[in-house]
Formats: C-alpha cells, sequence, structure tokens
C-alpha cells in the first residue's frame, strides 16, 4: 500500500490556526470555521487588500467618507445616529463582533462602525 504525504497546507487566515484542512475545493479551519479557497489566498496575500465592503458592495479605504444608511442607536444617547450621516475620514480595523470602522461621528466623538450600515459617499 502506497501512502502518499499531503503538501502543507497554510494556517487560517482569520486565527492563524495551522489545523487547516481541505474540504474539497475549499480550506477548512476546525477552530473558527472560517472557509476560503487556495487561491483567493494567494491573491488576497499578494494584494494586501483587506477588502472590507459597505453595504452595496464598495471597497472601503482608510481616509473615504462614507454615509449611514439606516439610523443607529446610541447606548447613552437618547436620538442616536440618523441615517444620511456624513462620517469623514474613516480608518479600517480588526474590531469586535464586526465594527470594522474607526471613526469620529460629529455630536457623538469617536466609535467603531459596521461597514454593513454604511455606503461610501
Amino acid at each position: 500500500m502506497d501512502v502518499t504525504v499531503p503538501e502543507t497546507l497554510p494556517p487560517c487566515p482569520r486565527c492563524t490556526s495551522a489545523y487547516t484542512y481541505e474540504m474539497g475545493a475549499l480550506l477548512v479551519c476546525p477552530e473558527c470555521g472560517h472557509e476560503w479557497s487556495p487561491a483567493a489566498d494567494d491573491t488576497a496575500a499578494d494584494s494586501g487588500d483587506k477588502g472590507i465592503k459597505d453595504s452595496v458592495g464598495n471597497v472601503l479605504a482608510d481616509g473615504d467618507t462614507v454615509t449611514v444608511v439606516k439610523t443607529l442607536k446610541v447606548k447613552g444617547s437618547p436620538t442616536g445616529i440618523k441615517a444620511g450621516t456624513k462620517v469623514r475620514n474613516i480608518r479600517l480595523v480588526d474590531g469586535v463582533d464586526g465594527h470594522d470602522i474607526d471613526c469620529k461621528v460629529d455630536g457623538f466623538g469617536p466609535m467603531q462602525l459596521k461597514s454593513s450600515v454604511v455606503k461610501k459617499a
């Protein structure tokens, strides 16, 4: 019986786990559940692009101006952030719980927003 040793698979791009495995055409991380294509992993590493997209699919970059697309409740504030509010000079971060935009909102101060509630202005 001839046994071939599998090639070394890349670590998970999300949690850097070394226990990735192949499932069909995808690579899977058993620790965080992230699935990705090996070809997409190579192109993302070459471009250095985070690929954070707004609610309509536009790719965001540091320094962009975005518009909030729906009214957001803010803890400790009676009003919240109204839809249509412009936020200037955003910074993309690896935030907690999907909050991937770090910014200052006029009248509220510094906070983090989810890219799914903004659109590029």
